[in-house]
């Protein structure tokens, strides 16, 4: 009898045949895909990782794909390859100028260790909420050193590369790697805090209008006096060298500011001189 004849004379058997060993395919082979981290744990113990993440690693050669494992003895857990996000909502900080703050920040990070954060906190969730806390704690600390004019300057660069230092020594001990950390808002509490930080801060702006307002006047007023000195010294120089024009010059000065003024223009106005006075010279002649 052919192999095909014996299917065909007992199909029942060669189909429960054929299930027994799919059930055992699907039982022994497990399908890692490149965005994930699979450790194999054999007896409580971490057997083997497969796919672990590594640095400039090319994409199809990285080790998914199909992966064996002993049936009920061995189990697979999952671990993202990819950049995950810790989310920090609503933190309050008090700066040292005692501003209170309320703080949203997040964090990205990459697990590059999963044996290590399977032993030490288990699952992809507990390492987010952990991150989170950490990253709140890491906020207050250094925030705490800064006043509130701070986070509007270009230190903010430094204050957030001290929180992004801090928390990556913490995610390494979980077996994680912190790429990038922002703050997305840093906003004052609304109501009496806020309008009491407005108060606070159009009176230190006004302050400083008037001591800037205050040196501008001084500077205006030694600016002046030397303009005057020079221009005393430049008519001492001119009466000294020709002492006539001089004289001459001065009295047309005069004389248009007199008689050219819109004063002296007005129909109601006149004035009355002794063509002797010593006032009218000039019009004399020589």
């Amino acid at each position: 009898m052919s192999f095909l004849d014996s299917i065909t004379a007992r199909p029942l058997k060669w189909l429960l045949i054929l299930v027994a060993l799919l059930v055992a395919a699907a039982m022994t082979l497990v399908v890692v895909p490149e965005d994930k981290q699979a450790i194999i744990i054999r007896y409580g113990q971490i057997n083997s990782v497969v796919n672990q993440y590594k640095p400039n690693e090319r994409f199809g050669s990285s080790g998914a794909g199909l992966v064996a494992r002993i049936p009920i003895i061995d189990t697979v857990t999952f671990f993202d390859k990819r950049i995950l996000g810790a989310n920090m909502q609503n933190e309050r900080v008090l700066t040292t100028d005692q501003y209170l703050l309320e703080v949203d920040a997040f964090a990205r990070f990459r697990i590059v260790n999963p044996a290590r954060t399977y032993t030490s906190i288990r699952s992809e969730e507990n390492l987010k909420g952990q991150l989170t806390s950490i990253l709140g704690s890491s906020l207050r600390n250094e925030l705490g050193k800064r006043s509130f004019a701070s986070l509007l300057s270009a230190e903010r660069g430094n204050v957030m590369t001290n929180i992004q230092n801090a928390l990556n020594r913490e995610a390494r001990r979980y077996g994680a790697e912190v790429i990038d950390v922002r703050i997305k808002r840093a906003d004052l509490p609304t109501g009496t805090p806020l309008d009491a930080a407005f108060n606070r801060m159009r009176s230190a702006r006004e302050q400083e209008a008037v001591a800037i307002r205050a040196l501008g006047q001084k500077e205006a007023q030694i600016i002046r006096g030397n303009a005057d000195a020079e221009a005393a010294r430049i008519y001492a120089e001119a009466y000294g060298k020709d002492p006539g024009f001089y004289d001459f010059y001065r009295a047309m000065q005069s004389y248009r500011a007199t008689f050219l003024s819109e004063a002296a223009k007005g129909a109601d106005n006149s004035i009355i001189l002794s063509p002797n006075s010593e006032y009218l010279r000039q019009f004399r002649g020589n």
